[in-house]
């Protein structure tokens, strides 16, 4: 990062020759917005549409899986292989008029997948997710491994050929890779765990398989935690070490989050620090940014106002500034903070009356995020936000949206 003060309209010079055109990105949540043979619908479709006229310099999808056997909730969109091209094709073309980006996040669950599920979940160790109800995982072998390594790549390749202009791995709140990169999850003595070394090593791979499959000027970008924080699991010494393992492989943006399911740091405040900045991970960026060097570096959690925006850019804490939540109830909020339209941006909050005892905390996270996925429906399908929707209402709609997979035979981990 650049000790030179930078606008949040400056553009952004990306290493595989790419820019941004400014500073603001609409950060990947999932959309649930599948069709049955996990392809995009046309309410995905219309999401993107507003997404691509809001003003972002970046707009990431959600969730993308590379295994339609392993999903992190009923409604994932999953690329294995090309069938669904067209549909692609189309959610990328609605950025063919604008200068913003729209990369796609690939994913695989591993053991948080979706609870409701019949399919055994799969980790690096058999150790399961440490929330009410959920599935003990089996242990992935070596060859379904690099398996899941090559699905990557494949997924890679059919989003350049949809016309996108990137990919994000995502190795991030506690999904598959990060389960690698944590010795409490990751506790395998072969090739792919026993040493941090080894530990990374799945991610690495994944890096190299995606680039070896892409032209020079596809971005390939990774969502990385700056902790687990749990204890036993990744911290932020080992978490800078695999950011510069990462520079070596010549990623083109780091975008920089925390936390899991088990312990949501990226729904709210880790340190009284990160509350009284209002984004709960500048600390840790500013710490990587020398190891970062080229590789730019964007922050996603707890920005709200246009002031401690422009603040993390300008001092060089990181190179981007990511947005989630707020973009569900503002698909223009690129344009509201680069236009100072508001000074704060839009925020809704929902609480589960009996999730206060640390013991079912998740639960309120859960209640969280299905309460901004609905609002992402609303405007998929062509309505405003409802800021004073329910929590009740989105327990249902949740269920709605999952209870199909309970209709389903139990099958075993792989389809």
């Amino acid at each position: 990062m650049s000790n030179t003060t930078i606008a949040l309209t400056d553009a952004l010079a990306l290493p595989c020759g790419a820019s941004l055109p400014n500073r603001i990105m609409k950060s990947a949540m999932s959309e649930a917005l599948a069709d049955a043979g996990h392809g995009p619908t046309p309410a995905l479709e219309q999401l993107y549409r507003r997404w691509a006229s809001g003003g972002f310099g970046l707009v990431v999808t959600g969730n993308v899986m590379v295994d339609r056997g392993h999903l992190g909730e009923p409604g994932n969109m999953v690329i294995e292989d090309d069938r669904h091209l067209e549909q692609l094709r189309r959610v990328a073309s609605a950025f063919d008029r604008v200068d913003t980006a729209c990369w796609v996040q690939l994913n695989h669950p591993g053991r948080q997948s979706n609870p409701l599920a019949r399919t055994t979940p799969v980790a690096p160790s058999a150790i399961a997710l440490d929330v009410p109800g959920a599935t003990r995982p089996r242990a992935l072998t070596g060859p379904e491994i690099e398996e899941i390594v090559t699905r990557f790549a494949d997924a890679a390749a059919v989003c350049e050929a949809a016309g996108f202009a990137g990919v994000q791995i995502h190795a991030a709140h506690g999904y598959l890779i990060t389960q690698f990169l944590s010795p409490s999850t990751n506790q395998r003595d072969d090739e792919w765990g026993g040493d941090p070394v080894r530990r990374r090593r799945f991610l690495l791979e994944i890096v190299r398989a995606v680039r070896s499959r892409v032209n020079p000027g596809f971005a390939v970008g990774v969502k990385l935690n700056s902790a687990d924080f749990q204890r036993g699991g990744c911290t932020e010494d080992e978490s800078r070490d695999v950011v510069s393992a990462l520079v070596a492989e010549g990623i083109d943006l780091l975008e920089i989050s925390g936390g899991s399911y088990e312990s949501p740091a990226m729904m709210g405040p880790v340190t009284a620090s990160a509350s009284a900045r209002e984004a709960y991970f500048l600390d840790y960026a500013r710490t990587v940014a020398e190891l970062a060097g080229s590789v730019p570096v964007a922050v996603t959690g707890g920005f709200r106002t246009v002031t401690a925006m422009r603040e993390a850019v300008a001092s060089g804490d990181c190179d981007m500034v990511g947005l989630g939540r707020p973009t569900c109830l503002d698909p223009d909020a690129g344009d509201t903070v680069l236009r100072e339209r508001r000074t704060r941006l839009a925020e809704g909050r929902v609480r589960v009356p009996f999730a206060t005892a640390s013991r079912i905390r998740p639960l309120q996270s859960l209640v969280e995020l299905q309460w901004h996925t609905d609002q992402l429906h609303r405007l998929g399908n062509g309505h405003d936000p409802d800021l004073k929707r329910a929590w009740w209402q989105t327990a249902a709609s949740a269920l709605r949206r999952n209870g199909a997979d309970l209709l389903r035979p139990k099958r075993g981990g792989r389809s």
